[in-house]
This record gives structure tokens, sequence and C-alpha cells, in this order.
């Protein structure tokens, strides 16, 4: 099978296995510019199996940059109406939504913080009319990538430059599980099982908190409630899809006021296209009190005070530091890679789409969901049961359970 081959294969997997598109179903496509070259792929690949449109915004960053200079700070974050009708529209008619991400790091790198941050803000808010409708509507939706040249330039400096592109392909195929013989149907299905098995071992104990602890100086402690389940379970009647590909992450929502300590982060965090490296959060009753920062501290500043529960946590996800990702040895300069790396938490909204059946808990609500890595080589994490126990979950930053 060529590689061309494989791409086509990469597409099916996305429209099939990511997305699970039905028939009659509309497709709402986000794709960066410059991975616009996969996009006929991608849109045949859901016409097959039986969308009746694809729609396609792209998202130009490299504009953007140039807004940011000439534009007010207001008029840069402000989403536009029309930008809510031309989504909003295709939503109501029941359409599923997609990210593709094409990956420019190093875009960014001259634009001042506060610049960064309106472009972030910008497009985090178009993005929520979307989570909104994955929330309300139960529409499927996912988050995938697409190799760009700059992409691959940035992380594969090692590799001849014309073979660049194509080596970046290849491992990108490789994480996604795609390979020349496999059925992605079947293998994603049984990939799914397993995660479901260790969440499930994993909620049977019962845990009221998790306490994390590395020689980085991470030393945190993080709340549960009785619904802070691992093991994911999707309605019966409702239609499955896999919203993140690659993934490797068994995850949940903890308290949002139990968080306490300190954490730091293993892996560059990017905002409006700007990378924020070696920084830190300091909790206390759940709320980020102290940002450890040389660099980027105002952008990391300006995302807790997005809006009043920003500074709040919103997930807590477990995977193993020897996942096929972090054992590739790259920096991928996105979350959605590097997120599965090592373990991770997310700032501000819950993934559980309603309140703990208890009152005495609660998960957090907020406009942003900001993933950022924290699993280290020696990453530590206990768990404490209802009657007091603790269990080992992770030692030397694997399962031990």
């Amino acid at each position: 099978m060529t590689l061309e081959e494989l791409k086509r294969k990469y597409a099916y997997t996305l429209a099939r296995v990511g997305l699970n598109v039905q028939k009659g179903q509309p497709v709402l496509v986000e794709a960066a510019v410059e991975g616009a070259y996969f996009i006929p792929l991608f849109a045949e690949e859901c016409y097959k199996l039986g969308a009746s449109d694809v729609i396609v915004h792209y998202l130009d960053q490299a504009k953007m940059k140039i807004d940011a200079r000439y534009r007010s700070d207001a008029d840069v974050r402000r989403v536009e109406e029309w930008e809510v009708l031309q989504n909003q529209m295709y939503l109501d008619q029941g359409a599923c939504y997609v990210r593709l991400e094409g990956v420019n790091p190093d875009l960014m790198a001259d634009v001042p913080e506060d610049q960064a941050n309106a472009i972030f803000a910008h497009i985090d808010g178009v993005r929520n009319i979307m989570r909104k409708a994955s929330r309300v509507k139960q529409c499927q939706w996912l988050i995938a990538m697409i190799p760009t040249k700059q992409w691959a330039d940035k992380i594969l400096p090692g590799e001849p430059e014309d073979t660049r592109l194509d080596a970046l392909w290849k491992l990108l195929l490789k994480l996604c599980y795609i390979d020349e013989t496999n059925d992605p149907v079947e293998t994603w299905t049984e990939k799914s099982r397993r995660k479901t098995e260790r969440g499930s071992r994993i909620d049977s104990y019962h845990f009221t908190k998790l306490h994390y602890t590395a020689s980085n100086g991470t030393d945190l402690i993080i709340k549960l409630t009785p619904d802070s389940k691992f093991a994911f379970k999707r309605p019966a009647d409702s239609i499955d899809y896999h919203p993140n590909i690659p993934t490797e992450e068994i995850c949940t929502t903890p308290e949002k006021f139990g968080t306490e300590g300190v954490v730091y982060a293993t892996r560059p965090l990017l905002l409006g296209g700007k990378a924020i490296e070696n920084f830190g959060f300091r909790f206390e009753k759940g709320k980020v009190t102290e940002i450890i920062a040389d660099e980027g501290k105002e952008m990391l500043e300006a995302l807790v005070k997005m809006d009043e529960n920003a500074g709040y946590l919103g997930e807590c996800a477990l995977v193993e530091y020897s996942s096929p990702i972090s054992m590739s040895n790259i920096v991928y300069y996105t979350t959605l890679i590097d997120e599965n790396a090592s373990c991770h938490l997310a700032l501000g909204r819950g993934l559980s789409h309603k309140q703990p059946s208890d009152p005495a808990y609660t998960f957090n609500d907020s406009m942003i969901h900001i993933d950022f890595m924290v699993g280290t080589a020696d990453m530590h994490i206990v768990g404490t049961t209802e009657t007091g126990e603790e269990v080992v979950i992770f030692d030397n930053g694997n399962f031990a359970i």
C-alpha cells in the first residue's frame, strides 16, 4: 500500500471511526489553511458514508496575525454574528463537527503576548459554538491532525528536507494505528474496549482523591466525586464515535473546589499559536492562586481570567509515560498529540455534561477547556478510597493497577 493509499485510509478512519458520519448528515469542518490539500480526500470519504454536505471553514492564522497587529484588541477578540450564523445553521440541521489542525509552530513566535491572547480568544470563541452543540445536541465531534511542511520542519529537523512531510505522515499514521493490513474500525473498537476496561478497574476502587507527586516539584491533590468516572459509557441510543484521533487517555471530571498544591507542566502549551514552556500552577480550594512562569506569564494570567471559572480544573487524565507518543521522543507542539504522551490536566470546563448527583459536589463550567501536560517518567499517583485506604495507581510514570 502506497503512502497516498494510506492517506486515504486515514481520511476514511477520521470519517468512519472518528465522526461516524451518518447518512444524510452534514459535516462541518474547521481546517487549517496549511492543510487544505487533504480536505478533498476527507470530504470524499464523508460523502461515501452518506454525508449530505461537507462545509469547510478555513482557519488562517497567518492572516489573523496581521489582523492583531492593526486592529484593536476588542475587535480581534469579538466573534461576529456572521461567524455564529455560518456554523449554527448547519448544527441546527444535525451536523457533526471536525477540527482538522495543521500546525505551524513558529508562526506566532514574534507576536506580543496580548495579541496572541486576543487571537486565541477569538478562535476559542468560535469553537465554543460547536462545543455547545456537542453538549446540547449530543452531535459527534472530532479533533485530528493534517501534517504540514511547517510542522514537519519543526519536529523532524533530522530528516532530509524533501522527505520531511512524508516522514511526518508515516509517523502520524503509526500513532493513529493505521497500517497496510488492519481494519481501523476493528482496531479502534478493541482499543476503546481496553480503555473502558482500565477505567472500570480504577472506578471499582471508588477513589475520593488522587495525590500526584514527581521530582520536578509537582505535589498536587485532586478531589473526586462519586460521579467522577474514568470508564466512559455512551448512552445506548447515541451514535458511537471517537472524539480524538490519536488518543491514549482515560479521563474524568474532578470536584471543582478540591484541588490543592502545585503542579508543573512537562510539555509546551500552545495558546493563540504561541508556545509557552516551563510553567506551573499553584491551587488553593480548587482555584489557581499563583502562576509560575518566566515567559508567557501574561498569557497564562489572561487565560485563568477568561471567565470566573477558568482558573479551576475541569479534567484529570491518566496516560502512561510509556505510551507510543511518549516513546517517539518528540515534542509535537500540538495539544492533541502531546496530551497523549503523559498524564494531563485541563483548566476550565468539565467533561461531564451534568452536575454531580450529590449536591455536595460541583463540576466546573467555563468558556474554556485547556489541557496541559504534567506526566513525568517518575510520576507517582496515589488514590485514596472511601474507606481511607491508599492505593498506588501510577508508579514511575506508568499504571500500577
